[in-house]
């Protein structure tokens, strides 16, 4: 896959998961930055996020939200992690 259409599918990605809100805030997990990472291939994709807060009591919820979202905009399957840094607004 060329890098153009890479960097197209990752913006379009970071687009459509302006959806998944994180309840507890009202704001998408894009403008809260807790994306922090996508790798998206031919067959496969895989996510890095990470919460506001480490005990977040919506984590299941909005890394299966989050995970489920870009599986139906790539259309390929994808894996989600949730990564242990900080979040810092």
């Amino acid at each position: 896959m060329s890098e153009q259409t890479t960097q197209s599918k990752e913006e379009g990605l970071l687009d459509a998961l302006r959806v998944v809100i994180d309840p507890e805030i009202g704001m998408n997990v894009i403008e809260l930055g807790l994306v922090r990472d996508t790798d998206i291939g031919e067959d496969s994709a895989h996510i890095t996020m990470i919460m506001t807060t480490p005990f977040c009591p919506y984590a299941p919820q909005l890394l299966e939200q989050t995970r489920r979202t870009a599986q139906e905009f790539l259309g390929v399957p994808t894996t989600i992690e949730m990564g242990l840094e900080m979040w810092d607004p």
